[in-house]
């Protein structure tokens, strides 16, 4: 059993950081630090991350969608493409808000798993 941490990081009532256990929690912390690291953040891994943060500023059109959806696929396959398979890349806005669900498989025991973002 591999024992992790888990994204953002978990804290116990002593204060101590929370190990996880559970495989489907470190891929979606794995996921999420994908999602949330811009590239060039990283000193030793510039090229780690897509950028999703600089995408959001972008005009809200049909082109920015493909773009974010594209980025993020691209991204969770490069980096996590050992554990995962990339099932799809969903990207809606309404309200100013902009909605990614990100659909994936787990390679270890062929899960599905999903995941979703909001940003106001």
């Amino acid at each position: 059993m591999v024992t992790g941490f888990e994204f953002p990081f978990g804290v116990d009532v002593t204060g101590s950081i929370r190990p996880v256990d559970d495989d489907a929690v470190q891929l979606r912390g794995k996921v999420l630090q994908v999602l949330f690291t811009a590239q060039g953040e990283r000193v030793n891994r510039p090229d780690f991350g897509c950028g999703l943060f600089n995408l959001v500023f972008d005009p809200d059109n049909a082109i920015m969608a493909a773009a974010v959806e594209f980025s993020i696929g691209q991204a969770l396959t490069r980096w996590l493409g050992d554990e995962l398979a990339v099932a799809g890349v969903d990207v809606s806005s309404a309200d100013e808000a902009l909605t990614v669900e990100v659909s994936y498989v787990r390679r270890k025991d062929l899960a599905p798993q999903a995941l979703r973002v909001h940003f106001r």
